[in-house]
């Protein structure tokens, strides 16, 4: 199976050119390798390299504005296929496309991301524009 890791050029353009105003919301689904996959062969687990990415990116992404708005743990997939499962579920927030752009441009991200291909066998990256909570579905309050 090949997984989805990292953005095309084409989806990365894409995200680019919708450079609306306000903040941006990223729904992150992802599923760990059981054994991470290093380019230089040191022996991780897929959740030991992903932490770590966590570790290496938490003060970048303080520094940008962003900020992790939820978290939740998988627990059954009801509807769609009920093969995928995923090992993190979380939305990033961060202050503008501009703000997101910065954080994968910045240096010490590029080296920390490597932790985060190791790790990730596949994923979802889910851009979501905020919209306003309320008791009912289809958008009414």
């Amino acid at each position: 199976m090949t997984g989805y890791v990292d953005p095309t050029k084409e989806s990365f353009a894409a995200f680019r050119e919708n450079d609306r105003g306000g903040p941006v919301h990223m729904l992150n689904l992802v599923r760990f390798r059981e054994e991470a996959a290093y380019e230089d062969g040191r022996v991780s687990t897929g959740a030991e390299a992903y932490a770590a990415y966590g570790r290496e990116t938490r003060s970048i992404l303080k520094r940008l504005g962003g900020r992790i708005v939820w978290r939740g743990n998988f627990e059954l997939m009801l509807i769609g296929p009920s093969e995928e499962r995923w090992d993190e579920c979380f939305i990033a927030e961060y202050p503008s496309v501009a703000a997101f752009v910065s954080m994968i441009r910045d240096p010490e991200y590029r080296e920390a991301v490597k932790h985060r291909q190791a790790a990730v066998l596949d994923s979802r990256l889910i851009r979501l524009e905020p919209a306003a909570s309320g008791q009912g579905f289809g958008g009414e309050g």
